[in-house]
């Protein structure tokens, strides 16, 4: 493919690798029949589970079938409609992880994230300590200071409680927070006064 080095692309296959965007790939599309121009997607493509809904704009594909499959929607105009996991497949072969849904709520390296929570943190699930968490909450000043392992390109969210036994336990603080590559801050300015903070930290849907 062919793009200007100024532009930005987001989930899209596509080589060389953009240095702008996120969730691109440089793997084979596998499409069914390139050189006869069937380009729907083969049962093993990495292109399946791998865009963002939020680009959606239609209920249908380019077949006028479903465009949304297993929950997230394929890189490229033709939903692959067969059975499968529900995680994208270039993430789950980036790991060596099996394709046909047995291996979702598996947990590989027991950090107690399954892979398809894993594949929403953008974490590595086979690495205990890359998992999304809590490390520290500092106060200063009337102020707390909340940071977590985080990863560019993934949206959080944090939520604080003053107590637990209350329903729900947690109210939001923030929402829609860039993650930056390692470790985010936030900083609580309204903590003052309040004797007893939680915090969670989440991804945005």
């Amino acid at each position: 493919m062919n793009y200007r080095s100024d532009t930005v692309l987001n989930y899209c296959c596509t080589t060389p690798l953009p240095t702008n965007g996120f969730g691109n790939i440089t793997n084979s599309p596998l499409f069914v029949d390139y050189a006869g121009g069937n380009l729907r997607l083969r049962a093993n493509s990495p292109c399946i589970n791998a865009g963002n809904n939020a680009y959606v704009s239609t209920t249908t594909d380019r077949d006028g079938y479903p465009r949304i499959v297993s929950g997230t929607v394929d890189i490229g105009a033709y939903e692959y409609q067969g059975p499968g996991s529900v995680i994208s497949y270039a993430w789950l072969q980036q790991y060596g992880l099996p394709t046909d849904g047995s291996a979702d709520v598996a947990d590989p390296d027991g950090d107690g994230l399954n892979n398809r929570q894993e594949w929403r943190c953008l974490t590595d699930p086979t690495n205990p300590l890359s998992a999304l968490r809590l490390l520290s909450a500092s106060s200063a000043d009337g102020h707390v200071t909340v940071r977590w392992q985080s990863v560019a390109g993934v949206n959080y969210f944090l939520e604080r409680s003053t107590n637990l036994s209350a329903t729900p336990p947690f109210t939001p603080l923030v929402r829609n927070l860039p993650g930056q590559s390692g470790t985010t801050t936030y900083r609580d300015t309204n903590a003052a006064a309040v004797p007893r903070l939680f915090y969670c930290v989440g991804i945005g849907e």
